[in-house]
């Protein structure tokens, strides 16, 4: 007998595939769908949970006692402690206390904008196909929504600029959470004078939208250091949950040790930083200089401007001086800066840097002008 050869005839395997194809267009819409849905879910639950509701909470507790507590710089007492290591113990562990929730939350959103998100769905959500000017009035746009500080917001700032956003957008992004956070501004008004509110709004609007285009710029023919693939359309769902498992690991082993060397350092230092306030009230114009440049490097919570203002204000020092602290204590710090630093080339970092003191001194300037 001769042998049977079983096979595919080869216009049945064309038939074949051209039968597949549709399947695996539907798998792949399918892979995009539950990935962006996967993606919004987490980032509003964890929103929730950080941010939202405590904000429901305590906005009508503010309203009503004109109060954010204590300055987290001092405390009850009339200034901060000299460097020692109780004080950067002391301020780590009040620092951790306000921000971990939000700490957790930005790692997680990035973690998933990492895992889940199809790359097409993050760049039409950021408008990155529209031109430089959309994209970053989109940027700042979300940022809004999230209200993170400067540190929890720069890991989503980080992979949202390493999965193909553009420098402007992640930028504003990133910027915008601290400085347009609604919450933040509500409490301003209704514990500081009216000239804070103002100043903050005019500086933070310039800078998200304005400055962000700018120093964009000198970015153009670099690329992001540490490029990263996005989901798979094909994953699994078993492969979906390990790559968020490796990108929350990585995030957080990455990120976390040298963010918490740097939060002790500058809780340490922090009375060298600010010096007492009759020494500051006595300085004139070189306070501002001192509080724009002491403000874009140091970390503080959500919000923890208000009552620094405040207990500064309270002992004497004038609303010009703190003018300068209304945008840049909030806007950058250190750590965020060096977070950053594997997507936005060095030298846009600094020049973010740099127009944050800049518009630290304008937001002086403009207090004693409306003062």
């Amino acid at each position: 007998m001769k042998d049977i050869a079983v096979g595919i005839d080869p216009q049945d395997n064309g038939r074949l595939d051209q039968e597949l194809a549709p399947d695996s267009a539907v798998r792949a819409r399918r892979a995009v769908l539950v990935g962006t849905l996967a993606t919004a879910g987490i980032a509003i639950a964890v929103l929730i949970w950080a941010k939202w509701y405590p904000y429901a909470l305590k906005i009508p507790a503010v309203a009503g006692s004109h109060s954010l507590g204590n300055s987290i710089l001092s405390g009850k007492a009339s200034a901060p402690p000299a460097p020692s290591w109780n004080a950067a113990i002391e301020y780590s562990l009040g620092y951790v206390g306000s921000i971990w929730q939000a700490l957790v939350a930005g790692l997680l959103v990035a973690a998933a904008v990492e895992a889940f998100l199809p790359a097409r769905r993050l760049l039409a959500l950021f408008q990155a196909t529209r031109g430089p000017a959309a994209s970053t009035v989109c940027g700042g746009l979300l940022s809004m929504s999230s209200m993170m500080c400067t540190c929890c917001a720069a890991p989503v700032a980080l992979n949202v600029r390493r999965r193909g956003v553009p420098v402007s957008s992640a930028l504003a992004y990133g910027l915008g959470n601290p400085v347009l956070n609604p919450a933040a501004l509500a409490f301003m008004g209704f514990v500081l004078p009216w000239q804070f509110v103002a100043v903050r709004v005019g500086t933070g609007v310039i800078l998200v939208f304005g400055v962000t285009l700018l120093v964009s710029r000198l970015a153009k023919g670099t690329s992001v250091a540490e490029p990263m693939e996005g989901p798979a359309e094909n994953v699994t769902a078993a492969g979906a949950v390990g790559r968020f498992t490796k990108a929350l690991a990585r995030l957080s082993v990455r990120l976390l040790p040298e963010y918490a060397v740097v939060v002790m350092l500058l809780g340490a230092f922090r009375g060298w930083l600010f010096p007492e306030a009759g020494t500051l009230a006595s300085w004139g114009v070189l306070a501002a200089v001192l509080l724009a440049v002491v403000g874009t490097l140091f970390v503080i919570p959500t919000a923890a401007e208000i009552p620094i203002i405040g207990a500064l204000m309270a002992a004497g020092v004038g609303m010009v001086p703190l003018g300068a602290l209304v945008l840049t204590l909030p806007a950058l710090s250190l750590p965020s800066m060096l977070m950053v630093r594997g997507a936005f080339p060095g030298r846009v970092i600094a020049a973010t840097a740099a127009a944050v003191m800049g518009l630290g001194l304008v937001g002086a300037v403009a207090m004693a002008a409306l003062s």
